[in-house]
């Protein structure tokens, strides 16, 4: 019996170990979940007792959260004949919301990766750069409305020229 017993201990506790784990959650290339799996509320932290006032109730703090960097669509139309020739083209914008994102979109089957830089001063102003596998390269001015909406121009080493909308 005392075998037995033992045996059903072994089991059970190879099962509760077992069933402990990970939670899998599916994520976006830029690392930002698919779908929120649980809202973590913000946790409150008390300030040292030599901080809180005689019979005040302490005060609640809450951690911040950084911003979750957002994927933005880029729409760039010609705006003179040579990029006429290829017609509207688009791309994707990844707000990293530090001031910084990157920038990539397919011209003419040639895919230009690079980045785009809020200007010193200017915290809706920016810049962004691009380079292509075959050498051609793409320089953009944008001006943000909003984290999420901009326009601009962007000039190619082809010559074409185009006016890009960022966002919805």
């Amino acid at each position: 019996m005392f075998s037995t017993s033992r045996r059903v201990l072994v089991a059970g506790s190879v099962a509760a170990v077992g069933l402990t784990g990970c939670y899998v959650v599916p994520v976006a290339p830029d690392g930002t979940p698919l779908y929120p799996a649980v809202q973590v509320p913000a946790i409150a932290v008390p300030p040292p007792p030599s901080y809180v006032a005689p019979g005040a109730p302490p005060p609640s703090y809450a951690m911040p959260t950084p911003a979750a960097p957002a994927v933005l669509q880029a729409r760039l139309y010609p705006s003179n004949d040579a990029a006429t020739q290829t017609g509207m083209l688009s791309g994707t914008v990844t707000n990293m919301m530090t001031g910084k994102g990157r920038f990539e979109l397919d011209y003419r089957g040639e895919i230009f990766v690079g980045e785009a830089t809020r200007v010193p001063g200017d915290e809706r102003r920016g810049i962004a750069n691009a380079y292509g596998q075959r050498g051609t390269f793409m320089n953009c001015d944008y001006h943000m409305s909003t984290p999420y909406q901009g326009t601009g121009t962007c000039n190619l080493s082809s010559g074409a020229k185009c006016q890009v909308h960022i966002g919805g």
